[in-house]
């Protein structure tokens, strides 16, 4: 199997582990897939920090075609935090349902742009300081924008990657943000922009968070699986 040819890659724990080395194959393994939707504005979109901003907050706690299917209906109509600012919130909720939390979301989302138009000339803000204090917006978000948005530095660690990262064995920690912590520490900066979106789409599509498709992994014989009760 391919897998048990990248055993190698480590001995035990975080310090035997070649990262480098596991992030190529899973840069290989990911090409068969979508690349999720935030990604998508991030790379191929106008204001792309804008639309990272708001695609990331309709993506919380909802499936990615959901979020693809909201954050394209909701720019259709607009696109701007300008634009988005001057409709009612009755609206919003129309057009990102039925993405999770959607009243919410439509409040969450309206109030930012109104923050951006009128306390930041209606440009994304782009440092981590500034953006923690829209109402509503948390580390994962902040670092989607840095990276994917503005493309500075910073590690954008959601479900996937605090998980991913703790089964592998390279990190052991119990919350994303210590997670991030850690991986600041120990990860080679070349790799801090790409991680989210390498890891959310091998955790999409491969390592999934129930049962996790091991027999098909590229890594099967590297990974440590750990906390794995059942896989595939």
């Amino acid at each position: 199997m391919a897998g048990k040819k990248q055993a190698s890659a480590r001995s035990a724990g975080g310090a035997g582990f070649d990262i480098t080395q596991v992030l190529g194959v899973v840069r290989k393994e990911i090409t068969k897939y979508r690349e999720p939707v935030v990604t998508t504005y991030g790379r191929h979109s106008r204001r792309p920090a804008f639309k990272v901003l708001i695609s990331c907050l309709l993506s919380l706690r909802t499936r990615d075609e959901q979020t693809r299917k909201a954050s394209a209906s909701l720019f259709a109509v607009a696109d701007t935090p300008e634009s988005i600012s001057r409709l009612d919130e009755a609206r919003i909720e129309e057009l990102i349902y039925p993405v999770g939390f959607y009243r919410t979301k439509a409040g969450v989302i309206r109030n930012v742009c109104l923050d951006i138009v009128n306390n930041h000339g209606g440009k994304t803000p782009d440092t981590m300081e500034e953006l923690l204090r829209l109402k509503g917006v948390g580390r994962k978000t902040a670092n989607l924008v840095m990276t994917e948005g503005h493309g500075k530095p910073g590690i954008c660690v959601d479900t996937h990657v605090h998980r991913i990262c703790n089964i592998w064995g390279y990190v052991d920690t119990r919350t994303p943000d210590q997670t991030e912590m850690t991986l600041r520490k120990q990860l080679p900066p070349r790799h801090w922009i790409e991680i989210n979106n390498l890891l959310v789409t091998f955790g999409q599509n491969v390592c999934r968070p129930v049962s996790p498709v091991c027999s098909m992994c590229p890594l099967d014989g590297t990974c440590l699986k750990k906390g794995v009760i059942r896989s595939r």
